[in-house]
């Protein structure tokens, strides 16, 4: 009786790793969440672009352009991983109000965008909008903010680690996805299983621009922890912003303690930034 207990629960259990492993996607990525764009920048009273931005394989990524007058910098931003751009209003009126112009995109499968969401795909579309930016648009990619929150942050940071922006920013991200799934699943071998890698922690480290790590204690689904770590292994300039807040509640735009602060390491940044103009992109991977 127990022997057979013990192998129904075995056979369960193995076939529930099976099909995470399988669909360990859909545990990453949430483009079906509010996938209609409602609104635009214009209900916040915002001119704005929209853009389509080609891949180099093929896809067409949907995105806006808010432009600010005598723009202290641009910034381009890459957002979590639900939603679309539409959600991140906030954002563009943060940074247009603090003098920044900025570009927002949609991955590839989110919102307008077209294709299917992968760790690959989403390093794909960084390389198209810092192209874009730079070689269509001929903003000098000393002058180029990263700004990414939570998955956004892997792929700002990846970016980061390849090209030379003014500044990386952090907000609300994970050291890495083995990392992460290891500590919300510790009954999975999630580590063994895993097919994404997003390593934020070694990335970092190659990143050479002046680099904002914004985390809140309260974070339920990221641990502070993960902000300190990655915070901690990142190269000098860099500083720590302490939020609080749930995930989806401690965002950077919310204080304007923080909205200062932030502000006020771009502009530091502005002194530190490379003179020279950074366009070439290197796809090595880590």
């Amino acid at each position: 009786m127990l022997w057979s207990l013990l192998s129904s629960l075995a056979i369960a259990y193995g076939a529930l790793v099976v099909l995470v492993y399988l669909f360990q996607s859909r545990l990453v990525y949430f483009p079906q969440v509010g996938r209609e764009v409602a609104v635009t920048p214009q209900v916040y009273g915002l001119a704005f672009d929209p853009v389509t931005i080609a891949t180099a394989d093929g896809e067409q990524l949907a995105g806006w352009g808010v432009p600010a007058e005598s723009a202290r910098g641009t910034v381009l931003i890459f957002h979590g991983n639900a939603g679309n751009i539409s959600h991140r209003l906030e954002y563009l009126t943060m940074f247009h109000r603090m003098g920044y112009s900025s570009l927002i995109i949609d991955y590839r499968g989110y919102g307008r965008s077209t294709g299917s969401p992968s760790e690959e795909g989403t390093y794909r579309d960084a390389e198209a909008a810092w192209r874009w930016l730079t070689v269509e648009r001929g903003v000098n990619g000393g002058e180029i903010v990263l700004f990414g929150e939570s998955l956004g942050g892997a792929v700002a940071a990846w970016l980061a680690a390849r090209v030379a922006p003014r500044a990386l920013v952090l907000s609300s991200t994970f050291t890495s996805v083995p990392d992460l799934g290891a500590q919300v699943y510790p009954f999975l071998p999630v580590r063994l299983i895993s097919r994404f890698s997003y390593d934020n922690l070694a990335v970092i480290r190659a990143v050479k621009a002046p680099v904002l790590v914004a985390h809140s204690r309260d974070d339920e689904i990221i641990p502070f922890t993960h902000g300190r770590t990655l915070y901690e292994a990142a190269n000098e300039p860099r500083q720590f912003l302490e939020m609080r807040g749930g995930h989806n509640d401690g965002f950077l735009f919310v204080r304007q303690e923080w909205v200062a602060q932030l502000a006020a390491f771009l502009e530091r940044s502005a002194a530190m930034k490379s003179p020279v103009k950074a366009e070439k992109i290197n796809s090595k991977e880590n």
